[in-house]
């Protein structure tokens, strides 16, 4: 099985000015420094710069919140992958639960998006999950299944969708302060990984991350299941020092 480097990823969300993004850049490295983990912060579109150049040199790369598929147009408010590019950005989230809730993103648009980043040279860290009422209803395998078939439908290569990293992020677990425990986390993850394989994708190889209210208290527990690679953190991505922790939690 291929050694998976782990993936400990901030989303800031609508959260952070540019000065304050040049302060938690600041205060997190020196904490990390020694870390062998891939560390990614995903600011506001405007302290992106910022945090680049903050960054050079360090463990931690950069990512983008969103962007649109198309290279330009007639898109107001939206961001292209070469405007990404030209801030010197590694990677974008794509498919997060609040865009698909509050802003309508679909799986068709998502099915699009996903080839558009790789495409640009961008990793994309798709996000996938399930609903409150999905999982009282049993339907966590049915969600999933028609998510990751009908986002990933324009990637055609095994060697593409290696370089796709997985989040699942449970809805009800966002922002509630309820966490998935670690066996439910890995039993889903380890179904996300056996769809990876009847895509033909190298799914050892693939990156699953688990988001949902993860914390320096429970970051251990959840990052030592053998299928879970990584975090993508939210609300304690905030503070500096619990997102170092949760980066020291991975080892």
């Amino acid at each position: 099985m291929p050694s998976r480097t782990p993936y400990l990823a901030a989303n800031w969300k609508m959260n952070k000015t540019v000065a304050e993004a040049s302060d938690f850049v600041d205060t997190l490295l020196p904490r990390i420094a020694a870390t062998q983990s891939d560390v990614v912060i995903c600011p506001p579109f405007l302290a992106l710069s910022e945090v680049v150049e903050r960054s050079r040199g360090s463990a931690v790369t950069v990512a983008a919140q969103n962007m649109h598929e198309a290279g330009s147009g007639a898109y107001t408010g939206e961001i292209s992958a070469a405007m990404l590019l030209e801030a010197d950005v590694d990677a974008v989230i794509l498919g997060h639960s609040e865009r698909r809730q509050f802003f309508g993103e679909t799986d068709e648009a998502l099915s699009r998006k996903v080839p558009a980043a790789l495409a640009a040279g961008l990793e994309p860290i798709l996000c996938v999950g399930e609903t409150e009422e999905a999982r009282d209803a049993d339907q966590t395998a049915a969600v999933l299944t028609g998510q990751i078939g009908a986002d990933l439908a324009g990637v055609d290569h095994a060697a593409d969708l290696e370089r796709i990293v997985i989040a699942y992020e449970p809805i009800w677990a966002i922002g509630t302060g309820r966490t998935a425990t670690p066996e439910q986390a890995q039993e889903t993850i380890a179904f996300i990984r056996d769809l990876l394989r009847t895509l033909g994708a190298g799914a050892d190889a693939v990156r699953i991350l688990y988001g949902g209210s993860v914390k320096p208290g429970n970051a251990a527990e959840l990052l030592s299941q053998p299928d879970i690679d990584g975090a993508l953190v939210g609300g304690a991505a905030l503070d500096p020092e619990d997102f170092a922790a949760i980066v020291e939690a991975a080892g």
